[in-house]
């Protein structure tokens, strides 16, 4: 035999109703059925005896609706020889309902039995209208073979005599039998009693269980377990097989796909489960079975250490703490003896092993409960202060991640708990069970969407990687980085598994954020028509807000105030790339407080295209650095801007003009002057000497200037008037220059932290002569490489080298470069 079970969603709808005539119709052997009340019929009737134990005589509305539903799904479901019958005995059990909703209505009291007699008129309905469906179906009353009895303040089934009549009951030949679910009644007064919402689940386990069936397969209207819940988690993906175990963790740890207690019926027998779509037969579903798969790499899901992620987001924590609690026997079988006795369930415990702690998380509603009975049971030792006054912390979500192969692979926790940190989410209280099957943690409830990508992210449960970016600045570099990225974002994705998602785009007057990510190809149109104003404090505040894991912020202006949000959003765990060289050349102490918020907290400050626009300068020092390696000096051009502008220079491009063609070709600042006052590479060195070990300030550099400094006076239109009275001395020393072989170049030097930078002549054969164009060269002279020193050379300015530079940081925080 095989049993059935179908939720209410299945038999809720015609369609739905169909679908199980002709699944049942297409299984050869003997097969149970097992079917819940129609779809939020069990929910209409708790609500309607409420209204009558309450004399609101709007009862009567609620009640009419039940009877509608139950006479349209005769009218559409069964056929139309067999409808004058069955409405005949469904109109016996509503007039019944009817009755029992009037007396309470009389009387104004709603008592558990009363209420137990209420909700199942639900699944008595149901399962009499499915018995009509299917040819040759017997209908038979679950309440005369699954007995339970009284524990505490529940009832739980008496296995042994349920077993033994559920076997008498299924003896004869009947093909296919209809059994309504989650109704019992009491092994000795034959009152009517519940198995638990979604007791239709357990109902099926059961029978199954007592007849040795072959396969449990439930029907709902879900494909199956998810990795995650589909509602947080776009990319969660349906789970194929699981084991037991796993099911009953994922299942205890709110994954609602099946009700827990029906997996244990089938382990102790061995019957497989089949999870599957009433909706989407086609559909494999989730297999449960005590076969645990063996990790093996490159073979789908199975070679995944975590099978799923759920979670119970009306938590609550409890702690019991004192000193008093050291050493001392029996402290633990208090706690657990008081709560069981007040019908508190507890679903995760959490100890100190210095025993002066113990935590254990209950449902938001047994919360208050919990506390009083607690506090009741250690009145005497909180009296004498041996124990605190029972802590409760509410507002927090419980995770569990499941998986049986987590044993198999060191590392878990600790890789989880990391994770975590990084994207700056707070573990209140964490356990692991020694079979190291599930690893449950609880965070604050506003943590908890974060949490689930964080997680899913980054155990390969999900088929790709995300990384999330908000872009502020738009103009030449940003505009081409955005380009890049959305050139790239489908050949990354295919490639390596990495998805560029774009949640936030800036530039000076207005912003837009999506969480679901912005579509490139629009973004200007959507910064005109939906963008909020901007300022740095507002991408700040919405970046925070927003608390999306795996967070960069890509900085790609000039701009002073967006430099200063750096150190807020590392402290909000938010990965910093930037193009903007303030802050990393501003005072050594916020430089060195900013790098230090970034490894502390487990995140990246990158700003490789301070210097030398793409060229890998600061990666290379960094790395020469940690692999043991002492800069002893630096010599480098490191201005495109004015490298160009000296290539350029000639009898017929005098200063002035060559200063215009550098901003007209992108390489220069928004400011000519910063290139042409030394600053730009005055900060260029600053960054290079700190990377390279040294505790440099701006005021530290000598600057021996090529330029007056009344040039630099008064407005960015009084520079360009001005800037021609240059053009004389220029040509004059460019023809004296010219006639002795020589070039000018604007020169950066470092040697063991002294910085100086200047206008210096170079001949030819020197490193720095034949430099083209706004190409940057720096010598790096270390102790390895002292004689020859390591030359890095190439393209040191333009919106698109400087853009694929900063795209290249965004890479390495993904650990793709």
């Amino acid at each position: 035999m095989k049993v059935f079970k179908f939720g209410g969603t299945s038999v809720g709808s015609a369609a739905g109703l169909q679908n199980i005539r002709e699944i049942i119709g297409r299984e050869p052997g003997r097969v149970a059925v097992v079917v819940s009340a129609l779809g939020g019929i069990t929910d209409l009737l708790l609500a309607t005896g409420a209204a009558a134990a309450q004399a609101d005589p709007t009862y009567r509305d609620q009640y009419e609706t039940i009877c509608r539903r139950h006479r349209e799904a005769i009218a559409e479901s069964v056929p139309t020889h067999l409808q004058a019958e069955t409405s005949t005995q469904v109109e016996a059990l509503l007039e019944e309902l009817g009755n029992i909703l009037r007396g309470i209505f009389l009387i104004q009291d709603l008592s558990p039995k009363t209420t137990n007699t209420v909700v199942g008129y639900g699944e008595r309905l149901s399962s009499l209208i499915v018995s009509r469906i299917i040819d040759g179906a017997v209908l038979r009353d679950a309440r005369a073979f699954i007995k339970t009895e009284p524990y505490f303040n529940k009832h739980i089934v008496d296995f042994t005599l349920t077993n033994e009549l559920v076997r008498s009951t299924f003896a004869d030949d009947a093909r296919v039998s209809v059994v309504p679910g989650f109704i019992s009644s009491d092994k000795t007064t034959g009152e009517a009693t519940t198995l638990g919402r979604g007791g239709s689940d357990y109902t099926a386990a059961i029978i199954a269980a007592a007849v040795g069936a072959e396969a449990l397969n439930i029907y709902t209207d879900v494909d199956g377990f998810m990795t995650a819940d589909p509602r947080v988690i776009d990319k969660a993906y349906l789970i194929e097989s699981l084991t037991f175990v796993e099911a009953m963790e994922l299942c205890n740890f709110g994954a609602k796909v099946i009700y827990p207690p029906t997996i244990f019926p089938a382990y102790n027998r061995n019957i497989p489960i089949y999870i599957r779509n009433t909706y989407r037969t086609e559909c494999p579903g989730t297999y449960i079975s005590r076969e645990v798969t063996v990790p093996v790499a490159g073979r789908g899901d199975i070679h995944k250490a975590i099978k799923g992620i759920s979670s119970i987001n009306d938590s609550c924590l409890l702690t019991i703490r004192g000193l008093g609690m050291c050493g001392v026997i029996g402290v633990n079988y208090r706690i657990f003896k008081a709560l069981a006795k007040a019908g508190v369930s507890v679903f995760m415990v959490s100890q100190a092993s210095s025993e002066n702690t113990t935590s254990i998380g209950v449902r938001r509603d047994d919360a208050e409960r919990a506390r009083e009975v607690l506090s009741t049971e250690f009145a005497q030792e909180i009296a004498t202060g041996e124990i605190d006054e029972i802590m409760l912390e509410c507002d927090l979500a419980t995770v569990a991640i499941v998986g049986e192969n987590m044993r198999h692979c060191p590392g878990i926790a600790g890789k989880l708990f990391g994770t975590l940190g990084r994207n700056g989410i707070n573990v209140i209280a964490c356990a692991q069970g020694a079979s190291e099957t599930n690893i449950s943690f609880v965070v604050k409830v506003e943590s908890l969407r974060k949490t689930l990508n964080v997680i899913h992210d980054s155990f390969f449960l999900s088929e790709y990687q995300v990384l999330n970016l908000f872009l502020t600045g738009v103009g030449l570099v940003g505009g081409s980085l955005i380009e890049q990225i959305r050139s790239q974002q489908e050949e990354l994705l295919r490639t390596n598994a990495l998805k560029i998602n774009v949640v936030g785009i800036s530039n000076s007057r207005r912003s837009i954020f999506d969480r679901e990510g912005i579509d490139l190809s629009q973004y200007r149109e959507r910064l005109e028509t939906e963008g909020i104003p901007t300022t740095p404090q507002t991408i700040r505040d919405r970046i925070a807000e927003m608390n999306i894991f795996n967070s960069v912020f890509v900085d790609c202006t000039a701009s002073p105030e967006v430099a200063e949000i750096y150190g807020d959003l590392l402290g909000h765990n938010v990965s910093v790339v930037t193009a903007n060289k303030i802050a990393a050349s501003s005072a050594y102490d916020h430089y060195a407080a900013l790098k230090n918020t970034a490894r502390t907290r487990g995140v990246k400050f990158l700003f490789e295209t301070n210097v030398g626009a793409g060229l890998p300068i600061i990666n290379t020092i960094n790395d020469l650095r940690h692999s043991g390696d002492t800069i002893l000096g630096l010599r480098a051009v490191l201005s495109g801007t004015l490298n160009y502008i000296f290539n350029v220079l000639s009898e017929e491009v005098p200063f002035s003009r060559a200063v215009a063609m550098a901003k007209e070709a992108g390489y220069a600042e928004p400011d000519p002057r910063i290139d042409l006052s030394g600053t730009d590479v005055v900060r260029k060195l600053v960054i290079l000497a700190r990377e390279s070990g040294y505790a440099v300030e701006q005021a530290d550099v000598v600057k021996n200037l090529f330029v007056p400094a009344s040039i630099f006076e008064g407005s960015t239109e009084d520079f360009w008037a001005k800037v021609p009275q240059l053009d004389e001395e220029f040509e004059r020393q460019r023809r004296v220059l010219a006639a002795e072989g020589k070039r000018w170049r604007f020169v950066a030097s470092m040697e063991n932290g002294r910085c100086s930078v200047g206008l210096e002549t170079v001949e030819a054969g020197h490193p720095f002569y034949d430099l083209e164009g706004s190409n940057n060269i720096i010598l790096i002279r270390t102790t390895r490489y002292d004689e020859y020193p390591l030359q890095i050379k190439g393209y040191g300015a333009g919106a698109s080298v400087t853009a694929a530079g900063v795209f290249a940081d965004i890479m390495s925080i993904a650990n793709i470069r």
